[in-house]
């Protein structure tokens, strides 16, 4: 008998119940017993005296009335009657169960768990209690295809049969280190608790377990990748100090230290994994450049892979002018969807045979038909865009070539440990010298008249304007402003200024064109959507003023608001917003009170929870079961350390104390499936 064989094993299950134990993620008996409850009922009972509007609560007492049924809706029914709980005589409700009737009689005693309503003295029953001795009642996330109490008697079944099977997968030392619970009882008290205290001790057991296979997942993924042998790329040091020494302006300490963990790595004989974050307008590009320029000074390619076409034709002409500034002739090229058939046969021949140093693209880089002649480096900007294999595709088109991946998301530190606990981490946190902070006003729609007004004032100073809407056109079902009214009007209020329209319907040629014309102040104000998120850098914009801002996340907003102060001018960014919930109102205020993207992204991290704040299910991080990240946080950076220290020792496979939990994780690859 092992805790791995199949869930049919079991007495009941047999091929169509297995295939919807599935679709649950169960299909061994481990997996049963570490299916845990996402919440436990309390049935000890109480007296209404003693209960809140509202809560979950078991009420005991005895039927004072007799129970009637009323039928309504399609198959809709409810069952009321009177229960006598001391001198509370309540009434109780349960909907769409008619056949409850046959077990409720006058002067019966019952257990009823539900929803207590104080101002009517009545219980939305939810079930009704037989065993009395239980004081804790497990609810499983389920599925239609199976009941709860199907999958609590499974559980039983597994735990009755094989809990001599189950033995402790976290090594001794740290079990007595961290006062973690024996694996035997802390399933037995994850399912069965016998108090509220008892569940509490199992949870901890099990989210520090399940923190810790992961974290060891983690650090295994990073010693393979350390064994995957790279190449030594010994870029010339004279042409790197050449160029940075000509660059316009110093590099911030920060740059200069994220530049040296970089070059290390391309030094040395393993395959670099390295994430660059960095807030808006940090200066990720020109430690990219660097990079990039490592490459070419040793003999390599390099290729930088962005998610639109707008920022790929920004990096190309960013990169031409540092290069071309420092004296130096490197042949970039750009590669996108849009380009005509011949000009990229040209392009794909000129790659092949070398002739190109550095390309520029989008996913058009990583096509069948896309061969490089020696690509020493894969850049991938904005990498929260790309799912895990669009990236490993890029890695595949040349010789196993070193990853730079780049965001301008900051990553909260809760996320960093576990979305990319395989990568290493470089981070800028300084902005360049001169820049000030951009003052960040929010205003309700019926002040719009007042920021209008100081808008012309700031463009007859001389000043460039973005106006950001969230539709294109008006909509039928969203009262949201939209990008062709805004520009209607402002073209008749704003004259003599020139008001250009940007949004994703255009043309590539017909971006780019409004790009240029508001770059080399032929427009004055710009009227986009969201397409200016990323890559468009014109420092003499320095006001943005974003309609209906609570339709945008904060992540979305820091980076449309750093689309301005990009240069030494004073930036501005209005946010124009009726937030009509608690959640929009918090985001307004969160986007006021700071410029630092770190402390926006954990703050929005608490609001919102990590799904979709920096892409989670594309960087395929499995989701959690028992701990939560955000909250338990020091539990994982303890988890981290542990597996650190494991992992670090020689022959720690071999290691007597470890022998469970080797075996464990050979054993339990599958569930990292997609990890990898």
């Amino acid at each position: 008998m092992s805790l791995f064989d199949s869930i049919t094993e079991l007495s009941g299950v047999g091929q169509k119940r297995a295939e919807i134990l599935k679709q649950l993620g169960i299909l061994n008996i481990e997996d049963l017993l570490t299916y845990y409850p996402f919440r436990y009922d309390d049935l000890e009972s109480r007296l209404p005296s003693q209960t809140d509007d509202g809560q979950k609560v078991t009420f005991k007492g005895v039927v004072s009335s007799q129970p009637t049924i009323s039928r309504f809706g399609y198959k809709k029914s409810r069952i009321a009657f009177r229960l006598l709980i001391g001198h509370d005589n309540i009434s109780v409700s349960f909907f769409n169960q008619p056949w409850l009737k046959e077990q409720i009689e006058i002067g019966k005693e019952m257990a009823i768990f539900g929803t207590y309503d104080a101002v009517h003295e009545a219980l939305k029953g939810q079930r009704i209690i037989h065993a009395e001795n239980d004081s804790l009642a497990a609810i499983y996330p389920s599925n239609q295809a199976i009941h709860q109490k199907t999958i609590q008697q499974l559980i039983e079944n597994a735990y009755a049969k094989y809990a001599d099977q189950i033995n402790d997968i976290i090594p001794r030392r740290l079990m007595l280190a961290y006062r973690l619970l024996s694996r035997k009882k802390q399933i037995h008290d994850m399912h069965f608790p016998d108090s509220a205290e008892d569940a509490k001790l199992a949870r901890r057991s099990a989210a520090f377990e399940e923190f810790f296979i992961f974290q060891m997942r983690l650090q295994l993924m990073r010693i393979s990748a350390g064994k995957n042998r790279g190449r030594e790329i010994e870029y010339n040091s004279e042409i790197l100090n050449g160029f940075i020494a000509k660059l316009p302006y110093s590099l911030t300490d920060a740059q200069k230290k994220v530049i040296q963990e970089i070059l290390l790595d391309l030094k040395r004989p393993i395959h670099m994994n390295r994430l660059l974050q960095g807030d808006v307008g940090s200066g990720k590009t020109v430690v990219a450049a660097i990079a990039m320029l490592a490459c070419y000074s040793a003999g390599l390619q390099a290729a930088i892979m962005v998610p639109t076409e707008i920022l790929a034709q920004q990096h190309a002409i960013n990169l031409s002018n540092l290069y071309q500034s420092a004296g130096l002739n490197l042949r970039i090229e750009l590669l996108t969807s849009g380009l005509k058939a011949a000009a990229r046969r040209q392009i794909l021949a000129d790659l092949e045979s070398g002739e190109i140093d550095i390309v520029v693209g989008t996913h058009a880089l990583i096509q069948a038909d896309v061969h490089f002649h020696n690509l020493g480096l894969a850049v991938i900007d904005e990498q929260h865009r790309f799912g895990v294999k669009q990236r490993a595709r890029l890695r595949e088109q040349g010789q196993n070539p070193d990853i730079l991946a780049m965001t301008a998301t900051p990553i909260p530190r809760t996320l960093a440990i576990t979305a990319y606990g395989e990568m290493d981490v470089s981070t800028i946190d300084q902005l360049p010298n001169g820049r000030r902070p951009i003052i960040t006003k929010w205003v309700k729609s019926n002040q719009f008249d007042n920021v209008f007004d100081w808008v012309k004032t700031q463009l007859a100073a001389g000043a460039q304007v973005y106006v950001v809407t969230p539709l294109i056109e008006e909509s039928e079902t969203l009262d949201v402003q939209n990008a062709v009214l805004i520009y209607d009007r402002l073209k008749e209020e704003l004259k003599p200024y020139r008001i250009g329209l940007l949004h994703g319907r255009l043309t590539n040629d017909e971006k780019q064109q409004v790009i240029n014309d508001f770059s080399t102040n032929r427009v004055q104000v710009l009227v986009t959507t969201t397409v200016i998120e990323v890559g468009v850098d014109i420092k003499n914009a320095t006001i943005m003023v974003i309609l209906d801002a609570d339709r945008f996340g904060i992540a979305q907003l820091h980076q449309l608001r750093g689309r301005v102060g990009r240069g030494k001018k004073q930036s501005y960014a209005i946010l124009v917003s009726d937030p009509k919930t608690q959640y929009g109102i918090d985001r307004m205020e969160a986007i006021v009170s700071t410029n630092d993207g770190f402390a926006l992204a954990e703050k929005d991290l608490k609001l919102r929870g990590p799904g979709d704040v920096i892409g989670i299910k594309q960087a395929g991080m499995p989701e959690f079961n028992v701990g939560d990240p955000i909250h338990d946080l020091k539990m994982m950076e303890t988890a981290q350390q542990s597996a650190i220290e494991i992992t670090s020792q020689s022959n720690w496979d071999a290691d007597k104390e470890n022998a469970e939990l080797v075996k464990y994780l050979s054993l339990t690859m599958y569930r990292y499936k997609d990890f990898d």
